[in-house]
């Protein structure tokens, strides 16, 4: 893990699993590795910004970057999350909304900001369950993932903002096993790389308020 210092702010990139960190990612960023779920992805990074509140000082921004399944946006392009909601969470037998977490003064969907000029915004969906074929029917967010609700989560702990940015690597078709979702992670990673760049961009010109 390193922070990185574009345009005068530090960010702290933050990713999955291995698969996802290609040769384009790798000449760009050296992210914190979480593992894959919601949980591990809670567990080390509020660790790991805690351990920095009380050491070297936390990031301006924490950038959150990985694969996401959808059965309607383009295979391999890359979104920016404009909002991310929890699908593991149901509450409603006690009368809470559904993804709302009980006691808890938050909407069961969060507004991600700031926005990249460039990127396409999609809305996202966390959660523990890797969701394939008709399954996509039940969710109302146009892609998912199995991380960034817990991330954001983490950062709003302490006040950061977060940028998830997520490359469409399955769900158009049923998955059939592991190499469903590693085949295009070559052509999501060069596209990341792409998108990161807009991001450096924004950052350095000013275009890009935290």
């Amino acid at each position: 893990m390193e922070i990185a210092n574009w345009g005068g702010r530090r960010i702290l990139f933050q990713m999955a699993a291995a698969p996802e960190y290609g040769p384009h990612l790798q000449a760009r960023i050296t992210p914190l590795m979480t593992g894959i779920g919601p949980v591990e992805a809670a567990i080390v990074m509020a660790a790991t910004l805690e351990g920095l509140a009380h050491k070297e000082g936390l990031p301006d921004l924490v950038v959150s970057l990985g694969s996401a399944g959808s059965a309607t946006l383009d295979h391999c392009a890359v979104y920016q999350a404009s909002h991310v909601a929890y699908r593991d969470m149901d509450a409603s037998a006690l009368g809470f909304e559904k993804g709302a977490t009980p006691l808890l003064d938050l909407p069961a969907i969060l507004p991600l900001a700031p926005l990249v000029p460039g990127l396409a915004p999609a809305t996202l969906s966390t959660g523990a369950n890797v969701v394939t074929g008709a399954a996509y029917a039940q969710i109302a967010q146009d892609m998912v993932d199995m991380e960034s609700f817990a991330v954001l989560r983490a950062c709003q702990r302490h006040g950061l903002p977060l940028i998830a940015l997520r490359g469409i690597s399955d769900g158009a078709e049923p998955l059939e096993g592991l190499h469903s979702w590693t085949e295009y992670l070559h052509i999501v990673d060069e596209n990341l790389a792409q998108a990161l760049d807009l991001l450096r961009a924004a950052l350095e010109q000013g275009r890009l308020a935290l």
